[in-house]
C-alpha cells in the first residue's frame, strides 16, 4: 500500500503541473507520467503524492478555484469602494479579467467539469464547489451594499462565465472593448435594469 507524501509545497506544484496538463492536453492526457514531467521531477513523484488519477482530479479543481480568490488588497479595495453601479461593473471588469488571465486554470475547470459528466465523485466534488461559490458570492453581494439582488449575481456568474469561455477559446469574436461594453451592459440590464434598445 501506497502512502501519499505529504510535503505541501511538492504537492501544490504538481497539482498546478496537473492544471497545465489539462489545459494543455485535456483529461485524457493527464497521467502521472505527464505531471511529473511538467513540473520536472523525477518520475513516479505523482503517484507518490495523490491516490489515483481521480484524486488528482479533485485536487486540481479545488487548486483553480483557490487561485482564481481575488487577493487581499483588492477585497479591501472593494470593502471602501461607494456600492453604485459604476462600482459594481468596475468589480465585472475586474473579475472577467482576473479569471481570463489564469487562462490555463479556466480551461483546465472546463476540462474537469467535461470529465464529471463521466465521473460522479468528481461531479459531486465540483457541484459542492461551485454551489460553495454561488453561496459566497451572494453573501458577499448581500453585505457589500452594491445594487441588485440574490438572482442578478446569479445572472451575472452565467453571463459572464460565458464571456470568459468566448474570451479563451475564441479570443477573435469578441475585441476587449466590445467585451468591456457587454460588461457592462450586462451589468445595466441585469442589475440597474435599463431597458433594451427599441423598448
Amino acid at each position: 500500500m501506497t502512502v501519499a507524501r505529504s510535503n505541501p509545497e511538492r504537492r501544490a506544484a504538481l497539482v498546478d503541473a496537473a492544471i497545465e496538463v489539462l489545459a494543455r492536453e485535456g483529461a485524457r492526457g493527464l497521467t502521472f507520467r505527464a505531471v511529473d514531467t511538467e513540473a520536472a521531477v523525477p518520475p513516479g513523484t505523482a503517484s507518490n503524492y495523490f491516490a489515483n488519477r481521480d484524486d488528482l482530479l479533485t485536487q486540481a479543481g479545488a487548486r483553480v478555484y483557490e487561485r482564481l480568490q481575488p487577493d487581499e488588497e483588492t477585497i479591501a479595495r472593494q470593502h471602501a469602494a461607494s456600492p453604485d453601479l459604476e462600482t459594481y461593473t468596475l468589480f465585472m471588469r475586474e473579475l472577467v479579467g482576473r479569471v481570463s488571465s489564469f487562462r490555463t486554470g479556466y480551461l483546465a475547470l472546463l476540462e474537469l467539469r467535461l470529465e464529471a459528466t463521466r465521473r460522479p465523485e468528481l461531479r459531486a466534488v465540483l457541484t459542492e464547489r461551485v454551489r460553495a461559490d454561488v453561496d459566497a458570492n451572494v453573501t458577499y453581494h448581500e453585505g457589500s451594499g452594491l445594487p441588485g439582488d440574490a438572482t442578478a449575481v446569479k445572472l451575472l456568474m452565467l453571463a459572464f462565465n460565458w464571456l470568459i469561455v468566448e474570451q479563451l477559446t475564441l479570443p477573435g469574436v469578441f475585441s476587449e472593448e466590445e467585451r468591456d461594453a457587454l460588461i457592462k451592459a450586462a451589468v445595466d440590464r441585469i442589475v440597474g435594469g435599463s431597458p433594451l434598445p427599441g423598448d
